[in-house]
């Protein structure tokens, strides 16, 4: 778990549900039949998701690589 004392994977990790948890969400309550729009169209949120998640990818692969080279070296 040292992957997640990286704040470069929290970073990530955050964005991720920062930028997709509105857009599942709206999918989840629409799927359910509580959204009063049975097919919405969150064009926003899909742009937000599209945005975000490419930043978090970077984010957490850079903490990836950081632990990974942090663990090869010689204590």
């Amino acid at each position: 778990m040292d992957y997640l004392r990286s704040w470069w994977v929290r970073i990530g990790l955050g964005l991720l549900v920062i930028g997709s948890g509105p857009l599942l969400t709206v999918v989840i309550l629409a799927d359910i039949g509580v959204w009063p729009d049975p097919n919405p169209n969150p064009i926003g949120l899909g742009l937000l998701c599209a945005f975000t998640m490419w930043a978090a990818i970077i984010c957490v692969a850079i903490g990836v690589v950081l632990v990974r080279r942090a663990r090869r070296q010689p204590r």
